[in-house]
């Protein structure tokens, strides 16, 4: 069994993203330039969004971050992008979710300049994905094809197994993993609650990967000997023994798991380091002009 080891790529992968940037601003060019919009005090997503300046700094990035209080207005927020939009200095834009009640997502997405849209979240960029078109991707999944490709494990033929079907991790992975690219050319299936009988698709998988958010549902009799075993969830699940009360834990129920595995991911550690890693390589692409020119 080996680890996939999420923090090791992350860092192989930022180091190549400050080389780039110092390379550009050696020739003269600006720096990338990554704006991220938060709204309210969620604790969680606070913490992600200083993490993402914080990264922006490690590779030499220009960064904007804009807090605003849970009471702005959807017009005032929707102003706000559209003038980020005209912004020709500012690469990409992320609005940090979840967006208070009273803020149409959907509204805020779409007036999103799709050429800035480096969460690739936008309705052009995922319509580009699924067409096999340059687009940017959504972080999770590109991380994950990172992971696969970087350990040279073979897709071609394999039959994958997805568990999970929401619009930033399960379904674009899953068509991600079905083109025809490397890694890619798999069989895909993908699972979620109203799927009958789990384990007898889990059990088929030679790729699986799982991302519902919940803590260990994943067991040992769900996977075949000699799968590759992909865990995107990170639940905080109580834990005595830590300082801080708690522990992060993945979906696969890793210590009964893992024996079986050709290569797993761990939690903390996995898929997780290279979100930010694969936002960072986005905002590179967006300065370079590389999708939209």
């Amino acid at each position: 069994m080996i680890l996939l080891d999420g923090k090791k790529t992350s860092e192989a992968i930022q180091s190549e993203i400050a080389a780039d940037v110092a390379e550009i601003k050696k020739q003269g060019g600006k720096a990338p330039h990554l704006a991220a919009i938060l709204v309210g005090q969620d604790g969680g997503s606070m913490t992600y969004v200083n993490n993402k300046v914080l990264a922006c700094e490690r590779v030499g990035f220009d960064s904007t971050l804009l807090h605003y209080e849970d009471t702005i207005s959807e017009e005032e927020l929707l102003a706000k992008i559209e003038e980020i939009n005209q912004d020709e200095n500012i690469d990409g834009l992320i609005v940090q979710l979840p967006l208070p009640k009273h803020i149409n997502g959907n509204k805020v997405l779409e007036v999103m300049d799709y050429k800035k849209d480096v969460d690739g979240f936008h309705p052009v960029n995922v319509g580009r994905m699924v067409a096999g078109l340059p687009a940017y991707l959504p972080a999770t999944p590109y991380g994950i094809m990172q992971l696969l490709e970087r350990y040279n494990i073979e897709t071609k033929g394999k039959h994958c197994v997805v568990i999970g079907r929401s619009n930033i991790v399960g379904t674009p992975i899953s068509i991600l993993m079905s083109k025809c690219t490397i890694p890619g050319e798999c069989t895909v299936t993908i699972c979620h609650r109203n799927t009958v009988d789990l384990a007898m698709h889990t059990r088929m998988a030679d790729i699986l990967i799982v991302a519902v958010g919940k803590p260990g549902m994943v067991t040992a009799d769900m996977v075949k000997e000699g799968a590759v075993v992909i865990d995107v969830g990170t639940t905080r699940v109580p834990d005595a023994t830590r300082e801080r009360g708690w522990r992060l834990r993945g979906d696969v129920d890793f210590d009964n798991v893992a024996p079986k595995c050709s290569y797993i991911t761990p939690v903390p550690g996995g898929v997780g380091p290279l979100t930010i890693s694969m936002l960072l390589k986005n905002t590179l692409r967006a300065a370079k002009k590389e999708v939209y020119g």
